[in-house]
């Protein structure tokens, strides 16, 4: 069976996809596109993804698109989160959250799959909190300044707990369920 292919420019999110899918007997190639990111909700965001990257190879794929969700800044970033990542990183964040004590946060994931029968959609979230500096070297992102709910450590100072915890994670179990159908 040929590979699946993951279309993202993201090195992290690829690494990622590789280690949770290859479990399950699943290999999956890159292949980053040129694709028009639409505005929208992560759902919106991730299937119109999937349709474009689909109508160009043909063969079937997934996308996946996420975000930090931080409740005392209205959800932001949000769908925006790339973006305000690549503008303000973790300091930036770390920076608009201040004094503020509701460090409530969620991570969410939405995975699109696309083949000739049209496109699936799989979620996962992880609730926690944003940490008051940042901690740890490891994973990407916003990993350094995420704690997950029930946890002391943030992604970055323990990347294992992201393997079993994250978003990425339950939403690529969640495609991984439906391809062994």
């Amino acid at each position: 069976m040929p590979a699946l292919i993951f279309v993202t420019g993201n090195k992290g999110k690829f690494r990622e996809a590789r280690e949770i899918l290859s479990t399950g007997g699943i290999e999956i190639a890159n292949k980053n596109l040129p694709i028009e990111e639409k505005r929208g909700t992560l759902e919106e965001i991730a299937e119109d993804a999937a349709e474009q990257a689909y109508a160009k190879l043909k063969t079937p794929l997934f996308v996946e698109d996420s975000g930090l969700f931080i409740h005392a800044l209205n959800g932001f970033p949000g769908e925006f989160s790339a973006w305000a990542f690549k503008k303000i990183g973790n300091r930036g964040i770390l920076k608009l959250m201040g004094g503020e004590k509701n460090r409530r946060a969620h991570f969410k994931s939405v995975v699109a799959y696309a083949d000739k029968n049209g496109i699936k959609l799989f979620d996962g979230v992880c609730t926690g909190a944003i940490a008051r500096k940042v901690r740890g070297t490891g994973g990407f992102g916003y990993d350094p300044i995420f704690v997950p709910k029930g946890e002391k450590f943030t992604f970055a100072e323990r990347e294992d707990l992201k393997t079993v915890l994250s978003h990425r994670y339950k939403s690529l179990k969640k495609l991984l369920e439906y391809l062994k159908i």
